[in-house]
């Protein structure tokens, strides 16, 4: 069992910078691919960003993020983090940390990023 709490969203202009962190309390959580979700008002909730746990460390993001957020992990904290600059209005909606092994995945229960002009 693997209990995921976000922290660090709030209410950024456009332009700004945030930085969010999901602290894992449970066994063996390195061995767990990672994620960032997010889901906008009356919208399906979409991938953001993820990192494995190979070697190599590898990471994908959505489309509309590249080069403005990134995914990191640091598992000695068991805590995954999603930093994020040049917010956009788009950006808007509540952020989920998700941990996946085998079957179905862990979720948190989400941090709101509110970017508002």
């Amino acid at each position: 069992q693997l209990r995921l709490v976000e922290a660090g969203g709030g209410l950024v202009q456009p332009g700004g910078s945030l930085r969010l962190s999901c602290v894992a309390s449970g066994p063996n959580f390195s061995f767990f691919d990672v994620a960032w979700y997010r889901q906008a008002p009356g919208k399906q909730r979409e991938l953001v960003a993820s990192i494995t746990t190979t070697t190599t460390t590898t990471t994908t993001y959505a489309d509309s993020v590249p080069g403005r957020f990134t995914i990191s992990r640091d598992n000695a904290k068991n805590t995954i983090y999603l930093q994020m600059e040049a917010l956009k209005l788009e950006d808007t909606g509540v952020y989920f940390c998700s941990a996946h092994l085998n079957g179905p995945p862990y979720w948190g229960q989400g941090t709101q990023v509110t970017v508002v002009a």
